[in-house]
């Protein structure tokens, strides 16, 4: 359903308009990043030469994807505050990244002039072969994580400009593509910029307009306890085990996310590092404002009979932006769903380029020639790959998505963010930790999909794939650790460096 076909005339050409222009500033900003991408280095860590402002920003617009403006408050709505589980580690998840890979990844890309993830696991166990499995890993986990950002962008373009969704997954990924194959990382980290700053003003406004509609927070409490008081519970209508269990996957495993920790090879300026937490964070909360705010004030709405009940908890934030904001609010908020949205889907594209291109070759040991040319090749591949997948059912993309982050986690969080820790973390640890998490995963996610068992009450296969998988690294580590050589003097001296 088109946004013409809901609000008014003129509010749709509104919206389209601001649509167009913000569309309009991301094909600025790859033109003149195209120009300024001339190596390798350029193409996939932006020349090493962002600031920690821009970076930061980038990398909260990386971690919040669409989810945040349209699944998340629809969340909310259908489960109650046990959907704020997600979003409590946010700050945790910051400070821990900074604390164990910020300095560490960005030394790295000094010392050995490491490009991706998996180059930093090579470094780290002296092992092409580990360093081709998390290419792997993350070649299928981009893949089906691709995919249901692009339909969800696709549904964007869709409500905003009247076309079928089949169309605007298509137009939304030639858009996001342009800018990511000619610009790279470059024009990646400055449009993230613009959308991060973009997706944290309209959130913050929206939030103001919830405490109109609502008659403040508590106004919301008060009509939301006479109609559902088990909705504001700590848990809301989730068990204890389940809302503990997206804390951990949600807390723990965005270590493992290299569209998000690959940006700490930017940084111009190591030292400004020890900023990262923070600023990432104080635009985070920012940004997750809309998140919450929308998903109570809607259910209060609701209760009070103002609104009728939603046919799709997704509805949430287009009804409450179309009913009860400003038509210039809700144009910038719906370009900020598109921001969000191709702020990731644009850092899936290089990470998943650099390990197609680069690091499964390393792993097989082909060398790779004219590196560029092939990483805006691999962009290509993976981008229509993902927009091909995002054309079928939806229970499928949906199944992509949640296998896609769990995939990630449960590959390399181990090897990486522990492995940068630990000195006794072993070479033969990383490999079975990264193929334990491809297995668990893929079996696990596979055979939940297919309905031959349903999980118990708040039990995730990402959960068990992640403890799986760090349980294998620990253990292997130990076992093998009198015939691991252990990590080179320049990386231990990294591993041993305070963090950021």
């Amino acid at each position: 359903m088109s946004l013409q076909g809901v609000a008014g005339t003129q509010s749709s050409s509104v919206i389209v308009m601001v649509g167009v222009a913000y569309f309009a500033v991301v094909a600025a900003i790859a033109a003149w990043a195209s120009r300024r991408t001339r190596t390798a280095a350029d193409f996939y860590v932006a020349g090493r030469g962002i600031g920690i402002w821009t970076t930061a920003i980038a990398s909260m617009a990386a971690t919040i994807s669409g989810f945040s403006f349209i699944g998340g408050p629809g969340l909310l709505y259908r489960i109650g505050l046990g959907a704020v589980w997600i979003v409590l580690p946010l700050s945790v998840t910051a400070a821990m990244s900074g604390w164990v890979l910020a300095t560490r990844l960005r030394l790295l890309s000094e010392v050995r002039g490491v490009l991706t993830v998996p180059d930093a696991i090579a470094a780290r166990y002296r092992s092409t072969g580990a360093q081709g499995l998390a290419g792997l890993a993350i070649v299928i986990a981009v893949t089906g994580y691709l995919a249901t950002n692009v339909r969800a962008l696709g549904v964007a373009i869709e409500a905003v400009f009247g076309l079928d969704l089949a169309a605007g997954i298509w137009v939304g990924t030639a858009i996001t593509l342009a800018y990511s194959a000619s610009g790279g990382i470059l024009a990646g980290v400055y449009a993230d910029l613009v959308q991060g700053a973009l997706m944290a003003l309209g959130s913050t406004l929206v939030f103001s307009q919830v405490l109109l509609a609502g008659d403040a927070l508590g106004g919301i409490g008060a009509s939301i306890l006479a109609a559902d008081p088990a909705f504001l519970s700590p848990w809301g209508h989730l068990t204890p085990l389940a809302a503990i269990s997206f804390f951990f996957v949600f807390g723990i495993g965005t270590l493992g996310q290299p569209h998000v920790v690959h940006k700490y090879y930017m940084i111009r300026d190591p030292k400004q590092l020890r900023w990262h937490p923070l600023i990432m964070t104080g635009s985070m909360v920012l940004a997750q404002l809309l998140f919450i705010g929308v998903g109570l004030v809607v259910k209060a709405l609701v209760a009070r009979g103002e609104l009728p009940p939603l046919a799709r908890p997704d509805d949430a934030t287009p009804a409450f932006l179309l009913g009860y904001t400003p038509v210039l609010l809700a144009a910038l908020v719906f370009s900020g769903v598109a921001a969000a949205i191709m702020s990731t889907v644009n850092a899936f594209l290089n990470v998943g380029a650099a390990a197609l291109t680069r690091d499964i070759p390393a792993g097989l040991g082909w060398r790779v020639t004219d590196p560029l040319r092939w990483g805006r090749i691999g962009t290509i591949v993976i981008a229509v790959t993902g927009a091909i997948l995002a054309t079928v059912s939806d229970t499928l993309v949906a199944f992509l998505g949640i296998f896609g982050w769990g995939l990630f986690a449960s590959t390399l969080v181990p090897a990486l963010a522990i492995g940068l820790s630990w000195s006794g973390a072993t070479r033969q640890g990383a490999i079975a930790s990264i193929l334990t998490g491809l297995s668990v995963t893929l079996g696990l996610e596979s055979l939940a999909y297919f309905n031959v068992f349903a999980f118990p009450a708040g039990v995730t296969a990402t959960a068990l794939a992640l403890v799986s998988s760090i349980l294998v690294f620990i253990l292997v580590s130990l076992a093998t650790s009198r015939s691991d050589p252990g990590p080179d003097p320049d990386i231990r001296a990294i591993i041993e460096s305070a963090g950021a």
